[in-house]
């Protein structure tokens, strides 16, 4: 396990050898397809398609993706609330048109989600940072996604050494002792990477890495029939939502 359930389902995923740029075309449609169509019927189809696709071809576990989830829910249910909550003459209230809102919100942010992450939990990022470097994302934006994406495993590692060692230590027996230990972990991590980044930033400026960190990809051909399949897809999700609409 490398610490990271989605980066585990991406490498287990049976669309692991399928070509990157296919499945940003299909997670990039299912997201602005998300956004452009209402959250009625559009976004919910557009949700169930990503989730499908996500537990049944690519094969990606059920309990994966739902604590995947979880956190997006969190944010947009936090940010529904505060939408449609209007201050008046009277004091804080509820909008006029609240529930369509918070509807509309929460139906377009979390199909959004759901297809961002069916890229997240299928293509793992050494396979998807060479495809931006295809795609012309500048150089610097991709050495630094691939430094923080490193440096991610690092950090987690030392998180859980250090909260092994509190637990050992008694550290988590009472409430009380569970918050002292929480602030010790988060300053101890910070310290950390703050360290561990800057002996990284010395480490590649003493080598004279000016021009990129340089690797070579993996060869994952392109698939029409996949590539036709998701067309095809996209468009029967925009035709069934003008229908029902």
């Amino acid at each position: 396990m490398t610490g990271l359930a989605v980066d585990d389902a991406a490498w287990a995923s049976a669309w692991r050898r399928r070509a990157p740029g296919d499945k940003v075309l299909l997670c990039g449609g299912l997201v602005v397809a998300a956004l452009v169509l209402p959250a009625w019927p559009g976004s919910v189809l557009v949700g169930i398609v990503a989730v499908v696709l996500a537990v049944g071809p690519a094969r990606v576990p059920v309990r994966t993706f739902g604590r995947a989830v979880r956190w997006p829910l969190a944010f947009v249910l936090t940010g529904a609330v505060t939408a449609v909550v209007e201050i008046g003459p009277g004091g804080p209230g509820w909008a006029p048109d609240a529930a369509a809102r918070a509807g509309s919100l929460l139906g377009h942010a979390l199909a959004g989600s759901a297809a961002v992450l069916l890229l997240a939990t299928t293509t793992p990022m050494s396979d998807l940072l060479p495809a931006l470097r295809r795609a012309r994302v500048p150089a610097a934006v991709v050495d630094v996604a691939a430094v923080v994406y490193r440096l991610l495993f690092v950090l987690l590692d030392s998180m859980r050494t250090i909260r092994e060692a509190q637990t050992a230590r008694m550290g988590h027996s009472s409430l009380r002792r569970s918050y002292r230990s929480s602030g010790a972990l988060a300053a101890a991590v910070l310290t950390r990477s703050w360290d561990r980044a800057h002996r990284m930033q010395e480490g590649l400026a003493g080598r004279g890495m000016d021009t990129g960190l340089r690797v070579l990809p993996e060869a994952l051909p392109s698939s029409r029939a996949f590539l036709a399949a998701t067309v095809a897809g996209l468009a029967a999700v925009v035709a069934a939502s003008v229908v029902l609409a």
